[in-house]
């Protein structure tokens, strides 16, 4: 079952309704990938193979009755350990959290479950989501694949890093200022951040109110709207306009011809954006010329801007959230996690106010300049990861992105890889639509990744 390894949802579906091969024993080819694999990558903090098996066996038992629930039956996932799964602990990453157990699922669990997908385990992050890589924390970092010794990103790392290692067909993250598609980016996946309020929050341990969203990481862009469909409740899967959960975007297939993109370049112009970023971008924004879109430039606020209004905002959310065991349970922290979390302190209430004004003004500005076009497009990563090792270049990298601005802005956002540096390292790019905008942009994604043509490339020691 080594060849399964890299199946992504729509395959794993295709076989397992074919009758190919048992949910269970796709199951447990993945958890005994996870066990020879993970050691030194660390995705995983918390493999579950007794509930996995368990799950696996009874969605063979559903599908040998007739009882297909869809595209995800008898398929395994993994989800960020920022999530409630009930019985199970939600560490959060953090020694704070060692003993909490979860009470009751949180609500895409139950859908997932709802849908037959088969839970594998939960992955690590930074630290309540914040921070970065640590080493003081009582599980080790997440690893990139590509190159073990550099960052995946962050937060949602494990489940890039999984993802990329062909541990699981799909995960879970949460993106507060980038962090699903800070690790899509970094480990050569898709994540989408779908719109403000589109995935529920319920059962999701709060990061930044104002910022906070959840969702779908997976290989492909295909598996990533299956994936996303099955996160959302009827009504808002009515609203953004997704049908059956095996084809959930009908017309995700009908290309970028004839399409208005929105280039938000002067994101990533400048002396602090890498070269070879910049360029494989320029070519991704040719490719999409070449399909058939109309493709015009887009001016808003620096890019500075957008992320100093954001950082403001999380760091006041996330004091109000942590405070009361910053003071009582600091030393329990891990140091850049707790310097992190700890800046909110320092921030007044006139200071949030105002970042919740520029936020709004800023929302608007982005609403007015993708006025007249379809969606938008620029750069994820402005430079590539860092060296886990080296703390201050890690932390440089968080503010040379360009992910924030469509936190703020609440507007569906993904990250597709279009190439890989000289050094092996992948390369992503952003798909940005309007608000409750989600086909359009998966529309975009598939028609570039056809052209692109990237599929089949995998971090060597982890074929």
């Amino acid at each position: 079952m080594t060849e399964a390894a890299y199946w992504g949802i729509a395959e794993c579906a295709r076989r397992l309704r074919a009758r190919e091969v048992s949910s269970e024993e796709l199951t447990r080819a993945l958890l005994a990938r996870i066990e020879r694999l993970d050691g030194g990558l660390n995705s995983f903090l918390l493999p579950l193979p007794e509930q996995a098996l368990a799950a696996a066996r009874q969605a063979d038992a559903e599908m040998a009755r007739g009882n297909y629930r869809g595209a995800l039956h008898g398929v395994p996932y993994a989800a960020k350990d920022i999530i409630d799964v009930e019985g199970w602990p939600t560490t959060c990453h953090s020694a704070i959290r060692r003993d909490h157990v979860a009470q009751g699922d949180a609500e895409i669990i139950t859908l997932l479950k709802e849908a037959g997908a088969v839970l594998l385990g939960k992955t690590a992050l930074h630290e309540f989501a914040t921070g970065g890589p640590s080493l003081d924390l009582p599980w080790p970092p997440a690893r990139n694949p590509w190159n073990l010794e550099v960052h995946p990103g962050g937060s949602s790392s494990g489940s890039g890093a999984a993802l990329a290692a062909g541990l699981t067909p799909f995960a879970l993250g949460t993106d507060t200022g980038g962090s699903i598609r800070h690790p899509a980016t970094a480990c050569g996946v898709v994540g989408m951040k779908p719109t403000y309020g589109a995935v529920s929050l319920e059962g999701v341990f709060p990061l930044s109110f104002s910022l906070d969203h959840a969702g779908p990481m997976t290989r492909d862009v295909a598996d990533n709207a299956i994936a996303l469909a099955a996160m959302l409740d009827p009504e808002t899967a009515s609203k953004i306009g997704c049908s059956a959960p095996d084809a959930p975007f009908p017309n995700i297939g009908d290309g970028l011809a004839g399409l208005t993109v929105g280039v938000f370049d002067d994101f990533y112009r400048g002396a602090d954006v890498d070269a070879e970023i910049a360029a494989a971008t320029d070519a991704a924004v040719r490719c999409i010329a070449d399909l058939g879109a109309v493709v015009k430039p887009l001016q808003v606020s620096p890019l500075a801007t957008y992320n100093s209004c954001g950082r403001v905002l999380l760091q006041a959310e996330s004091w109000a959230v942590h405070a009361d065991w910053l003071r009582a349970r600091h030393a329990e922290y891990g140091e850049r996690g707790r310097r992190r979390l700890m800046a909110g302190a320092l921030l007044s209430a006139g200071d949030y106010i105002k970042a919740q004004q520029l936020r709004a003004f800023l929302a608007n500005e982005m609403r007015e300049a993708m006025r007249g076009c379809d969606l938008a497009v620029t750069a994820s990563s402005l430079v590539f990861p860092a060296r886990i090792a080296d703390a201050g270049a890690v932390e440089r990298t968080y503010d040379r992105a360009a992910r924030m601005p469509f936190n703020l802005s609440g507007a569906p956002a993904l990250s597709l890889p279009i190439g890989f540096s000289k050094t092996g390292l992948p390369i992503g790019f952003q798909i940005v639509g309007h608000p409750w905008g989600e086909a359009m942009v998966y529309r975009a994604a598939l028609a570039l990744e056809g052209a692109l043509q990237l599929g089949g490339r995998h971090p060597p020691q982890f074929q």
